[in-house]
């Protein structure tokens, strides 16, 4: 069974070293609880928000051990007024027995705010 994993975070400015590191710890998080392994991972997209533009955030899987080989995908989030900026969001699309209930969806920073009906299940852990 192939499974999205959903996840979200933000950057305090448009730089390429912050969003990369951003990035890795959002990808990071999500393997991590979900005790996936690269290997798993059939293909990764990222969207981040018009304002962000200093790089691709795709790099950021170069920085990852056994990433190396994990197709992703960037592209730039739908422009809603009014909506969540400095927005990095990930879907990671994993290979897993796990019910779709069992799936630990990871919101950082300024983003749990998106999903607040996720990120209750996971407070305990964040950060």
């Amino acid at each position: 069974m192939i499974r999205g994993i959903r996840g979200a975070t933000t950057v305090n400015k448009n730089d390429e070293e912050e969003i990369l590191q951003a990035t890795v710890e959002l990808l990071k998080d999500i393997t991590q609880k979900n005790a996936v392994q690269p290997e798993e991972i059939s293909h990764i997209i990222i969207t981040m928000t018009q304002d962000l533009n200093a790089t691709f955030p795709a790099g950021a899987t170069r920085m990852i051990e056994g990433f190396e080989r994990v197709p992703v995908m960037c592209a730039q989030e739908i422009p809603v007024p009014n909506s969540l900026q400095k927005c990095i969001r990930v879907m990671c699309n994993v290979n897993t027995e796990k019910k779709q209930g069992e799936i630990q969806h990871i919101y950082l920073k300024e983003a749990v705010q998106l999903r607040p009906d996720l990120t209750l299940t996971n407070k305990s852990e964040s950060r």
